[in-house]
């Protein structure tokens, strides 16, 4: 017999998102809460608060991250639901925030209908997802997860020189590392696409197997500074029209790799940069993501063949860094996906081109990452949106997939 389907409230979804944004909204709408800010530190406490209402124990890590947890029949390993609070400067009221209402909700819901899990449902608030006032980003995760070495971590300072352990220390949110999150039935995460493509192609959900492996370049070009206005064309060791020249010979090549191949030459830097002075150095940086390691690959076989002096510039290559494509748990895809589709919602299978704390989780953890639409792609802005009724479509499929995991507890 088909279980009966059980939903979240849309419009308590839509009341609780609005709430939330409170701590931290801009006069154009947004959200300014940084990592262990005040804004971060009151809506820790309200979430708290909703946490307790519902009669779930709320425990702390060492680096603050936060577990909510509501009992369950059975001691097993827990179905953990999470993401961040944080976000960047002038943000949106979105990213992040969904993905821990996401888990808010689904346990009020379960509460509402007198549901009891068979094992316990934690809802995760990681901290310091963004890296907006603490560098790097996915900071708890990657401590978690072991990519990251937690000594160095305590160390990095924000712009006005406090470091995280001082902001940590001082929050009053370090916990003990003992309730680290070291095992669980599955993590789920409800994140904004952060991207066009679902808008565009009208569907509600989108279904990650993967976030995208990538590499990042460094290209610096070394010439000669001379007269703008006396020396020859013929004469010229101009490092920029040789950056000009690689760059228009990466663009040619990149662009017969794969279609899904996305690269970026985001930062460029002319030197001395003034305009009767020809340019003696330049360097740019060429970034590229894929999901598939050969193509990857063939990326840098790209990069490391351009000439080493072009027009008497002489050409260096170096790799900032890059990371392989983490592939979730294929059992706990295909259970989201189902879900998607038994509530009847368009969906389709997609990759993370973003980074998010489920690529981190997922190395030691079985997880799941869900996308619902950001209208006109747009993320880390005040403009960013997300339709409420698309919002409660992606908490429903996070709810379903819950209760589907804990069919086979």
């Amino acid at each position: 017999m088909q279980r009966e389907k059980v939903l979240v409230k849309g419009e308590r979804l839509k009341e609780t998102i609005e709430k939330f944004a409170d701590y931290g909204r801009t006069s154009n709408n947004g959200v300014t809460r940084l990592s262990l800010s005040e804004q971060d530190l009151k809506v820790r406490e309200y979430f708290t608060e909703c946490c307790k209402e519902l009669g779930m124990e709320v425990k702390l890590d060492d680096m603050g991250n936060m577990y909510a947890t509501l009992e369950g029949e059975e001691d097993g390993d827990p179905i953990v639901i999470g993401s961040h609070l944080d976000t960047v400067k002038k943000g949106g009221r979105f990213d992040g925030v969904l993905g821990v209402i996401a888990g808010l909700e689904a346990v009020r819901t379960l509460v509402d209908h007198n549901i009891k899990p068979k094992v316990p449902i934690t809802v995760m608030n990681v901290t310091n997802e963004e890296g907006a006032r603490f560098e790097p980003s996915l900071m708890a995760s990657g401590v978690l997860s072991g990519k990251f070495d937690k000594e160095v971590i305590l160390k990095s300072t924000d712009t006005e020189g406090v470091t995280f352990k001082e902001a940590l220390e001082s929050s009053g949110y370090k916990g003990s590392v003992e309730n680290r999150l070291s095992k669980a039935a599955a993590f789920l995460e409800l994140h904004i696409e952060q991207g066009p493509i679902l808008e565009s192609e009208e569907r509600s959900i989108g279904v990650c197997d993967c976030v995208v492996g990538m590499c990042c370049y460094e290209i610096e070009l070394t010439g000669e500074s001379d007269h703008a206005g006396t020396t020859p064309m013929s004469m010229r060791k101009d490092a920029l029209f040789a950056a000009n020249d690689c760059i228009t010979d990466l663009r040619s090549k990149l662009s017969t790799l794969d279609e899904d191949l996305v690269y970026t030459m985001g930062r460029m830097n002319v030197h001395p940069n003034i305009h009767t002075v020809i340019p003696n150095k330049v360097v740019f940086t060429v970034e590229a993501r894929h999901k598939e390691e050969e193509v990857i690959k063939q990326v840098e076989e790209i990069i490391q063949g351009l000439p080493e002096t072009v027009e008497g510039v002489t050409v260096q290559k170096t790799k900032l860094w890059g990371r392989d494509t983490v592939w979730f748990d294929k059992e706990v895809v295909q259970t989201a996906e189902a879900a998607a589709e038994s509530l009847g919602y368009t969906h389709k299978r997609m990759v993370s081109g973003a980074g998010h704390d489920a690529q981190f989780i997922a190395t030691y953890m079985p997880a799941s990452l869900i996308f619902v639409p950001s209208v006109n792609g747009k993320s880390h802005c005040e403009e960013e949106y997300t339709p409420y009724e698309e919002c409660e479509k992606g908490v429903n499929v996070i709810l379903e997939t819950v209760l589907s995991l804990l069919e086979k507890q």
